[in-house]
């Protein structure tokens, strides 16, 4: 699928995220994203930041999710789509071992793995891709349809 054949408009944003987190979505196993501001819906690019929290590869539920993954960085690495946005009620057990008390978990759904990484800068917040690194992601999902 080429650029020319992706919908107009702001339909599409970009997500920076820390590995080794961004490998754990790519599992399917972390299906929660933890951000300190609500998110709308939508369809993102998955792209893993230049910054590994060292710390956390030694957290049992990230070692044995991420297993012999490759820990890519600064580069869009898949797509997901957010279909809610939420805060934990006060008190309340987390919604996933993923959730951070207090944090705003966006809920990643459909989520695919793209064959090569695609080098890309992103940045804090919600941002908005150029047309020609979604060319580059889409041309190698070629049955993907928004």
């Amino acid at each position: 699928m080429s650029a020319l054949t992706l919908p107009e408009g702001d339909w599409i944003r970009g997500i920076s995220i820390k590995q080794p987190y961004a490998a754990a979505i790519l599992t399917g196993a972390k299906t929660i994203e933890n951000r300190p501001r609500p998110w709308r819906t939508g369809w993102v690019l998955l792209h893993a930041g230049q910054q590994i929290d060292k710390p956390a590869l030694r957290l049992p539920l990230v070692a044995r999710t991420i297993r012999d993954r490759a820990l890519v960085t600064g580069a869009v690495v898949g797509i997901g789509r957010i279909t809610g946005c939420h805060q934990d009620p006060d008190a309340a057990p987390p919604c996933s071992p993923w959730a951070h008390p207090g944090a705003w978990h966006l809920v990643l759904v459909d989520v695919q793995e793209l064959p090569l990484p695609v080098p890309a800068r992103g940045q804090l917040g919600p941002w908005r891709p150029t047309t020609d690194l979604l060319g580059q992601v889409f041309q190698q999902l070629p049955g993907f349809r928004p």
